[in-house]
């Protein structure tokens, strides 16, 4: 899984790339922590490069969410692929997540 964190203004833009799955999700939790720690309170999760997502992954960004709103923060998730989509729609995520075409309508929201 590739990682990588930029700042957009003040919100704090993770793109992920690769298989999100059991073995990532660890170091995804990690860096998301790192981020929410640093102090920042608003993340935006891109997932353009992301082709596929485990339980173990959802798990990691459910547990993300519920860190960010205790902080009065606010998490966003954008370019989902067809796929990942697809796994958030059974598992009933997109009515937990609030989900964007792509980043920059993303960041509009914030």
């Amino acid at each position: 899984m590739e990682i990588s964190i930029k700042a957009q203004g003040d919100v704090q833009v993770v793109l992920l790339g690769g298989r999100f799955d059991a073995q990532a999700a660890g170091m995804v939790e990690e860096k998301l922590n790192g981020v929410l720690d640093a102090g920042h309170k608003k993340l935006l999760v891109d997932l353009a490069g992301t082709n596929y997502i485990s339980s173990a992954g959802l798990r990691v960004l459910l547990a993300t969410t519920k860190k960010v709103k205790k902080t009065n923060g606010r998490i966003v998730l954008s370019s989902l692929t067809q796929y990942v989509k697809e796994v958030f729609e059974i598992a009933g995520f997109t009515s937990i997540f609030d989900i964007y075409g792509d980043p920059n309508e993303a960041l509009k929201h914030f």
